[in-house]
């Protein structure tokens, strides 16, 4: 792999849903830990970082399509929606609440990072194939060059994780480990 030419000024870190009530899945703290490592790379950089939560005001806000596979309403605990206290969520991130599987529609995640001139971004987060799929199609369709950090993401199923990392991503973006993406972004 070549070295990427990263600049940071035109660079986004977009981090989806890793918040308490998500993360307790399995391999969701080995993401966690990865994650981190990018934020630290962004912050040193000063680069934007932009964490996804999703979360519902009363609940009539979230979608309700009629699915073979329903999702079970449950009491969510209080603080369900609050991001993990090892990504260092600071002032100065920008935070994007979604009411649905992808960070663009509904939000103006675009919007900042248009007005930021940002043209790329690098996605990691859970799950895989739902949240960040989902959020790598929109900003495909939207135009920004995307880089993925494989083993920065999970989902429910190794099967699932894979599919959209071996048939989906390559297609609209960079597949790397967080240790290809630190080693290329090195100066």
């Amino acid at each position: 792999m070549s070295t990427q030419q990263i600049d940071f000024q035109k660079t986004g870190l977009v981090i989806i849903d890793l918040q308490k009530g998500i993360v307790s899945m399995p391999g969701g703290q080995e993401v966690v830990e990865k994650a981190a490592e990018i934020v630290k790379l962004f912050r040193e950089k000063d680069g934007f970082i932009s964490f996804v939560k999703v979360d519902f005001h009363d609940g009539k806000d979230s979608l309700k399509p009629a699915t073979d596979q329903p999702v079970n309403a449950v009491q969510r605990p209080a603080d369900w929606a609050e991001f993990v206290p090892e990504l260092g969520v600071s002032s100065t991130d920008y935070v994007v609440t979604k009411r649905q599987w992808g960070a663009f529609f509904g939000t103006d995640l675009d919007l900042q990072l248009r007005r930021r001139g940002i043209d790329t971004i690098v996605l990691c987060g859970i799950a895989t194939n739902i949240g960040v799929e989902s959020t790598a199609r929109e900003a495909f369709q939207y135009g920004y060059n995307q880089i993925f950090i494989t083993d920065a993401m999970t989902t429910f199923s190794q099967e699932a994780h894979d599919a959209s990392c071996k048939f989906i991503f390559p297609r609209i973006g960079k597949n790397r480990t967080t240790e290809q993406f630190l080693s290329e972004v090195k100066d």
